[in-house]
């Protein structure tokens, strides 16, 4: 008796060993009913219960940012997408196949949860999906998507180029309401930026500051509905706007209030500070094509380029003022009358007679020795004449008097540099407090 017990122990053990031995892929795949073609398991939601939800966890990582475009309010990075649920029909027991603990098929042969970017405006063909998601013995799902996501972002550029853009990426269900997928995430937001920050690859002209996720419930067409959204905060590295406009417009002003000490009878002040309105004129040309044209608020470095404009196109025009009042002063000076030409003229014919009569032999005179000539006392009644015109002019002449409106270019140069000065050292800063308190308070 005890021996058959004893070989009916052993071929219990041979047993167990032969239904054991079976440690292929092949074999757990078979048992998942996974060899052939199973539709049910593509289409259908795996709950026994189908009033259980399937809980979607979905963790994104952020491994590159790549561009902002101000014009069209978009931003373009790189994204990995982990997505994870429980698939109930597709578990097994580690000890009954070798400790098997992870197993790839391909991703056709699942059903995929239908999560979709609601900021998404890239094509299809950005999209790479893993051909395999990974299952675990628990029967939990794992599937790998990488995108070059160019999504919608309302992109703030009143600090420009100080500014920082919070856009957000929000995963929601197209068909399925709260009741039937549920979203969350496996790792909170630190984590996830801390590896975001540890595999990024690109980050051209933007920093990666932080990821907030939000999880709520929102109402829809189709329903209540669980939407994740994550607040991915991004800030601009300002050094190159910094060299491209900010410096070159402050040295600009600058040597627009050092043209005061240019002479006005040298004639290039004038050519000097329009110079400069159009170095400022091509300034802004280049900012028009970065900024977009449908901002409600005026960006600080538009108000700061307008400004700049502003001061030395007053400049300019009130060195024209200066530069007509010298002119004038100059045209007063040599203008003569119509009388003074005549006389100057006549008294120019009457010595050239008298030149040509001077060749020949004078003739005796019976008249004195001492009597003055006809010319010198016509001469000097014309003298007294001009005296007289002169004195009874009166203010008139007075305010015609060589270098009256040169002095007066000068007083209003000197006024106007001293306000023009004191105007644009209080907008610079103006400027400068009004920026930095901006940016603290962000």
């Amino acid at each position: 008796m005890s021996t058959l017990r004893t070989l009916a122990f052993l071929a219990l053990i041979g047993v167990c060993g032969c239904q054991a031995s079976d440690c292929s892929y092949l074999g757990l795949l078979t048992h998942l009913n996974l060899t052939t073609t199973n539709k049910v398991m593509a289409d259908m939601r795996p709950v026994k219960n189908w009033t259980t939800p399937t809980l979607v966890l979905i963790d994104m990582l952020v491994y590159g940012i790549l561009d902002v475009d101000e014009k069209s309010q978009t931003v373009t990075s790189q994204i990995w997408i982990k997505m994870h649920w429980k698939n109930e029909f597709l578990t097994w027991n580690l000890s009954d196949f070798c400790g098997i603990d992870r197993m790839t098929i391909p991703r056709s042969s699942l059903w995929i949860p239908d999560v979709h970017i609601e900021e998404d405006v890239s094509d299809t063909g950005t999209i790479q999906n893993s051909p395999v998601v990974s299952l675990s013995p628990s029967g939990w799902v794992l599937a790998n998507t990488r995108q070059r996501l160019t999504s919608t972002c309302l992109v703030n550029v009143k600090l420009f180029p100080f500014d920082t853009q919070h856009c957000n990426i929000s995963f929601s269900s197209m068909t399925s309401d709260v009741e039937t997928i549920t979203l969350g995430t496996v790792f909170n937001d630190t984590l996830l930026t801390a590896v975001s920050e540890l595999f990024m690859v690109t980050r051209g002209e933007w920093e990666l500051e932080n990821m907030e996720i939000v999880h709520y419930i929102y109402n829809c067409t189709i329903g209540r509905t669980s939407r994740l959204v994550y607040t991915v905060t991004i800030s601009r590295k300002p050094m190159l706007y910094l060299i491209i406009f900010v410096v070159p417009l402050f040295y600009f002003v600058l040597l627009d209030v050092c043209s005061f000490f240019i002479s006005e009878a040298r004639g290039e002040k004038l050519s000097f500070k329009v110079t400069i309105l159009l170095s400022i004129s091509v300034l802004l040309l280049i900012l028009k094509d970065l900024l977009p044209s449908t901002e409600n608020h005026l960006p600080m470095i538009a108000m700061y380029c307008i400004g700049i404009f502003a001061l030395v196109g007053i400049s300019v025009l009130e060195t024209m003022l200066v530069g007509f009042l010298y002119d004038l002063d100059g045209y007063c000076c040599n203008a003569q009358t119509p009388d003074d030409v005549q006389v100057d003229i006549q008294l120019e014919v009457d010595f050239h007679k008298e030149s040509d009569g001077a060749e020949e032999p004078p003739e005796r005179s019976s008249l004195p020795l001492n009597r003055p000539d006809d010319r010198d006392l016509l001469r000097l009644i014309l003298e007294e004449v001009k005296t007289a015109r002169r004195e009874a002019g009166g203010p008139k002449d007075d305010e015609r008097r060589p270098g009256y409106y040169r002095r007066l270019s000068k007083i209003i140069d000197s006024v106007f540099f001293t306000l023009y000065f004191l105007t644009v050292a209080g907008f610079l800063t103006y400027m400068n407090i009004m920026w930095m308190t901006q940016i603290i308070s962000i």
